[in-house]
Protein backbone atom coordinates (compact mmCIF):
# COMPACT_ATOMS: atom_id res chain seq x y z
CA UNK A 1 0.00 0.00 0.00
CA UNK A 2 0.92 3.47 -1.10
CA UNK A 3 1.06 6.00 2.08
CA UNK A 4 -0.53 9.45 1.25
CA UNK A 5 -1.24 12.31 3.09
CA UNK A 6 -4.53 14.48 2.50
CA UNK A 7 -4.66 17.59 3.78
CA UNK A 8 -8.27 18.61 4.82
CA UNK A 9 -8.97 22.51 4.42
CA UNK A 10 -11.73 24.51 5.91
CA UNK A 11 -14.11 26.85 3.98
CA UNK A 12 -16.86 28.80 5.26
CA UNK A 13 -18.28 28.50 1.41
CA UNK A 14 -16.80 25.54 0.33
CA UNK A 15 -19.08 25.29 -3.37
CA UNK A 16 -16.91 28.79 -4.20
CA UNK A 17 -13.57 27.51 -2.98
CA UNK A 18 -13.66 24.48 -5.27
CA UNK A 19 -14.63 26.96 -8.66
CA UNK A 20 -11.29 28.75 -7.17
CA UNK A 21 -8.70 25.87 -6.33
CA UNK A 22 -10.17 24.93 -10.46
CA UNK A 23 -9.91 28.09 -11.70
CA UNK A 24 -6.54 29.57 -9.36
CA UNK A 25 -4.73 26.23 -9.23
CA UNK A 26 -6.21 23.85 -11.99
CA UNK A 27 -7.70 21.66 -9.85
CA UNK A 28 -10.14 18.90 -10.45
CA UNK A 29 -13.10 18.26 -8.48
CA UNK A 30 -13.12 14.42 -7.52
CA UNK A 31 -15.63 13.81 -5.17
CA UNK A 32 -18.43 16.12 -3.68
CA UNK A 33 -21.22 15.50 -0.90
CA UNK A 34 -23.84 18.16 -0.56
CA UNK A 35 -26.41 17.93 2.60
CA UNK A 36 -30.28 18.58 2.93
CA UNK A 37 -29.90 22.61 2.84
CA UNK A 38 -27.76 22.56 -0.37
CA UNK A 39 -24.59 23.50 1.05
CA UNK A 40 -21.34 21.13 -0.03
CA UNK A 41 -20.08 19.62 3.23
CA UNK A 42 -17.38 17.00 1.50
CA UNK A 43 -15.34 17.60 -1.28
CA UNK A 44 -12.30 16.22 -2.66
CA UNK A 45 -10.04 17.85 -5.35
CA UNK A 46 -6.74 16.75 -7.40
CA UNK A 47 -3.92 18.56 -8.89
CA UNK A 48 -2.80 18.34 -12.68
CA UNK A 49 0.50 16.72 -11.05
CA UNK A 50 -0.76 14.62 -8.89
CA UNK A 51 -1.81 15.24 -4.97
CA UNK A 52 -5.08 15.53 -3.42
CA UNK A 53 -6.54 17.77 -0.66
CA UNK A 54 -10.17 17.54 1.05
CA UNK A 55 -12.50 20.60 1.28
CA UNK A 56 -15.81 20.66 3.53
CA UNK A 57 -17.19 23.61 6.00
CA UNK A 58 -16.75 24.60 9.12
CA UNK A 59 -18.95 22.72 12.12
CA UNK A 60 -18.68 20.96 15.38
CA UNK A 61 -15.33 22.17 17.14
CA UNK A 62 -13.91 22.79 13.43
CA UNK A 63 -13.04 26.22 12.67
CA UNK A 64 -11.08 27.40 9.43
CA UNK A 65 -8.69 30.33 9.24
CA UNK A 66 -11.13 33.17 8.05
CA UNK A 67 -13.03 32.32 11.38
CA UNK A 68 -10.39 32.71 13.68
CA UNK A 69 -8.59 35.46 12.11
CA UNK A 70 -5.46 33.49 11.74
CA UNK A 71 -3.16 31.36 9.42
CA UNK A 72 -3.31 28.03 11.01
CA UNK A 73 -2.29 25.92 8.02
CA UNK A 74 0.01 25.72 5.14
CA UNK A 75 -0.49 23.31 2.18
CA UNK A 76 2.89 22.59 -0.21
CA UNK A 77 2.02 22.02 -3.67
CA UNK A 78 4.63 20.20 -5.75
CA UNK A 79 4.25 21.01 -9.15
CA UNK A 80 6.67 20.68 -12.58
CA UNK A 81 6.87 23.96 -14.05
CA UNK A 82 6.22 26.80 -11.36
CA UNK A 83 6.73 29.28 -13.34
CA UNK A 84 3.89 27.96 -15.54
CA UNK A 85 1.32 27.24 -12.52
CA UNK A 86 2.27 30.82 -11.12
CA UNK A 87 1.76 32.49 -14.35
CA UNK A 88 -2.35 30.72 -13.96
CA UNK A 89 -2.49 31.26 -10.35
CA UNK A 90 -2.04 34.99 -11.04
CA UNK A 91 -4.38 35.66 -14.70
CA UNK A 92 -6.94 33.59 -12.09
CA UNK A 93 -6.56 36.40 -9.76
CA UNK A 94 -4.56 34.51 -7.05
CA UNK A 95 -2.97 37.05 -4.23
CA UNK A 96 0.77 36.22 -4.36
CA UNK A 97 3.12 36.17 -1.32
CA UNK A 98 5.85 35.25 -2.77
CA UNK A 99 7.11 35.83 -6.32
CA UNK A 100 8.69 32.57 -8.06
CA UNK A 101 12.28 32.35 -6.91
CA UNK A 102 15.20 29.69 -6.66
CA UNK A 103 15.32 28.18 -3.24
CA UNK A 104 18.74 27.28 -1.33
CA UNK A 105 17.76 23.64 -0.69
CA UNK A 106 17.06 23.50 -4.59
CA UNK A 107 13.36 24.01 -5.64
CA UNK A 108 11.94 26.80 -7.52
CA UNK A 109 8.75 27.87 -5.49
CA UNK A 110 5.91 30.67 -4.80
CA UNK A 111 3.23 31.41 -2.29
CA UNK A 112 0.10 32.53 -2.70
CA UNK A 113 -2.57 32.67 -0.22
CA UNK A 114 -5.55 31.01 -0.02
CA UNK A 115 -8.52 32.92 0.09
CA UNK A 116 -10.01 31.97 3.49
Amino acid sequence: MVQRVSPYVLYSDVEAALGYLGATFGCTEVLRFTGPDGRVGHAEVTFPDGGQVMVGGPGDSYRNPAVLGATTQMVHVCVDDVDSHHGRSTRAGAVIEREPADMPYGDRSYAAVDRE
